[in-house]
C-alpha cells in the first residue's frame, strides 16, 4: 500500500498550519519522515506539529543533540535529525530503534529530519514529508504513505 499526495505551500504560516493538522491527528506510534533541502521548513513544520500537541518547550533542530525529546504534550515527542550521522550503525547509539519500539505509554510521535538517509531503518509504515524549496517562502510537498497509519496521518495533509 502506498499512496501519494502533493500540493503547494506558500509561507511560514502554511507550514506551522499542516505541522498543526498533523500534531492534531497523530496518534502514539506514528512515524513521519521529513525530508528535503536545508532551510526547506523541516524544523518549522514540527514546530506545527509540537504547537498541536500541547509542547510547551521551544522546539529548535535537533543538528546537533541529533534527537530532542518533549514530554510535556499529550503523547511524547521524539524529534531525530539524522544529517550529522554518517552510518546506519550510529542509530543503535543514539537509542533510534528503542524509541521507534517502546511500547504503550512510552510510546509517541515520533518525527526524523532527514531519515531518507537510512530508508532501511524506517519503519514499514511512516509518512514521509519532502519539502522542495521554489523560493524564499514557497515550497512543494510530496507526501508518500506507505502503510495504513501513514494513511491516516495522510488525510491531515
Amino acid at each position: 500500500m502506498c499512496k501519494f499526495f502533493e500540493r503547494d505551500i506558500r509561507d511560514l504560516e502554511q507550514t506551522l498550519a499542516l505541522g498543526r493538522r498533523l500534531g492534531a491527528a497523530a496518534r502514539p506510534g506514528d512515524v513521519i519522515v521529513l525530508c528535503g533541502d536545508l532551510g526547506a521548513g523541516k524544523t518549522q513544520l514540527t514546530k506545527g506539529i509540537a504547537q498541536a500537541l500541547g509542547v510547551k518547550d521551544a522546539v529548535a533542530s535537533p543538528t546537533f543533540n541529533i534527537v530532542l525529546e518533549y514530554h510535556d504534550g499529550r503523547m511524547p515527542l521524539y524529534h531525530f535529525d539524522l544529517y550529522r550521522l554518517e552510518y546506519q550503525d550510529d542509530l543503535e547509539d543514539i537509542g533510534f530503534y528503542e524509541i521507534l519500539e517502546a511500547p504503550g505509554d512510552a510510546s509517541g510521535l515520533v518525527v526524523i529530519e532527514w531519515g531518507d538517509k537510512f530508508p532501511a531503518a524506517l519503519p514499514d509504515d511512516h509518512l514521509e514529508l519532502e519539502l522542495q524549496v521554489i523560493d524564499q517562502t514557497e515550497r512543494h510537498l510530496l507526501a508518500k504513505a506507505t502503510g495504513p497509519r501513514s494513511s491516516r496521518l495522510m488525510g491531515a495533509v
